[in-house]
């Protein structure tokens, strides 16, 4: 990753000790609870305050990118730097009960998998994917890639991170998910491949996380709360269930974005990312919900609360973000931070 740009007092003391510019790497823990417990104290729009909070959200996912593909310049030796941890975990604590919050998932649920199906079933309204297919022009689809793009080009990382922690089943089932998300062994055909391809059909940059400074706290929000449950083996079954709402949820909506660019005169080379998602994802959804989750809660009962909690975050984060996206774009205004190249 890029190294990002402070978006306030916290994230400027994180940068500056990750630069080597500040020792005291001690007084980040002080910020991080200071930060936690202002945010947990505020809302915005009845929402918790830190799942908006720039400041907060930077940090989290900087502090989670030294466990996955670092920062620029930054040595590895920081993965595990106890402070770092402490403050880590300081923010982690207000982020996980608004996740909670905003989520607000089924529990006790006698049957998981079909509660999934229920949770995930195509709604009636419009929503973002329509507007795209319909009526989209160039600019809408270039930022609605921006915002995907930490994810996307690091698609199925983290959710990988499940597979040393299953057994049985279930490991087996996320492996055969996971084995079509890396192109099979082409690196071509590589989902994140795919999505770079996309990006540079309508003239961005390809560059892992090259639009961090633009996309705002709750398009980090949404990645981090992904990056919660991959890094936490305690939450096993929320990252099952947040796959199971991907695979759930991603072929229709992916069809409709495929519609939109073919619209907008663009050929196979921009859609393909799209289009194998409506393919694969159709088969996906069946692996998950059944073999995957299913086979996990018969395996482990305890987790059929988290499998829906997992669920209901994914499903909640992509409304919050396509809320933020749709009244930017009805007010006239960049969904953006900044203007992109």
């Amino acid at each position: 990753m890029p190294f990002p740009a402070s978006r306030g007092p916290v994230s400027e003391l994180l940068f500056s000790i990750l630069r080597g510019d500040v020792e005291d790497s001690e007084s980040l823990v002080t910020a991080a609870r200071s930060l936690a417990e202002t945010s947990a104290d505020t809302t915005v729009d009845g929402r918790p305050a830190i799942l908006y909070d720039e400041d907060a959200q930077i940090c989290l996912t900087a502090l989670y990118e030294l466990h996955l593909q670092g920062i620029a310049g930054v040595g590895d030796d920081w993965e595990w730097n106890t402070d770092l941890l402490a403050a880590r975990e300081a923010l982690e604590l207000p982020f996980e009960a608004a996740i909670r919050i905003v989520a607000n998932p089924p529990t006790d649920s006698t049957d998981v998998v079909a509660e999934l199906w229920k949770m995930t079933a195509p709604t009636a309204g419009p929503g973002l994917s329509t507007f795209m297919a319909r009526d989209a022009d160039l600019q809408h689809f270039r930022e609605l890639l921006v915002h995907r793009s930490l994810n996307q080009l690091r698609e199925a990382d983290v959710h990988t991170l499940g597979i040393p922690r299953l057994a049985g089943a279930p490991k087996a089932a996320l492996v055969e998910v996971q084995l079509d998300e890396y192109g099979g062994g082409r690196p071509e055909r590589m989902h994140s491949a795919l999505f770079a391809t996309t990006m540079r059909e309508l003239g961005l940059s390809d560059r892992y996380a090259h639009y961090i400074d633009a996309v705002p706290a709750i398009t980090l929000a949404s990645l981090n709360a992904l990056s919660l449950f991959g890094l936490h083996r305690r939450r096993l079954g929320a990252l099952v269930g947040h796959l199971c709402a991907v695979e759930t949820t991603s072929a229709l909506p992916s069809k409709k974005y495929s519609a939109g660019l073919t619209r907008l005169g663009f050929g196979k080379a921009a859609t393909l990312f799209f289009d194998e998602h409506v393919e694969a994802d159709s088969v996906h959804e069946q692996i998950v919900c059944r073999d995957l989750a299913g086979g996990l809660v018969s395996a482990r009962p305890s987790t059929g609360d988290d499998i829906l909690l997992g669920a209901a975050a994914c499903l909640a984060f992509d409304d919050l973000v396509g809320d933020h996206v749709t009244r930017c774009w009805e007010a006239g205004i960049s969904s953006l931070r900044q203007a992109i190249e």
